[in-house]
């Protein structure tokens, strides 16, 4: 006779969307920063220039040396 593993009723979703400090908010918290870094690597490579140098967010500086 085997005996069936016992599964506990208390299951929880771990991709359900709840607000607050909760693990579910901490793996969609972490699923989209890996989208963000994506994000701002694409940026990079398409452009050819940093994030904050495509938005105009800082200007390049250039040295005259003479």
């Amino acid at each position: 006779m085997t005996t069936s593993p016992k599964v506990s009723s208390t299951a929880v979703d771990l991709n359900g969307w709840r607000w607050g400090f909760t693990p579910q908010a901490e793996s969609w918290n972490g699923r989209f920063a890996m989208l963000g870094f994506v994000a701002a690597l694409l940026t990079e490579y398409l452009s050819g220039q940093g994030v904050l140098h495509f938005y105009n967010l800082i200007q390049t500086v250039t040295t005259v040396v003479k």
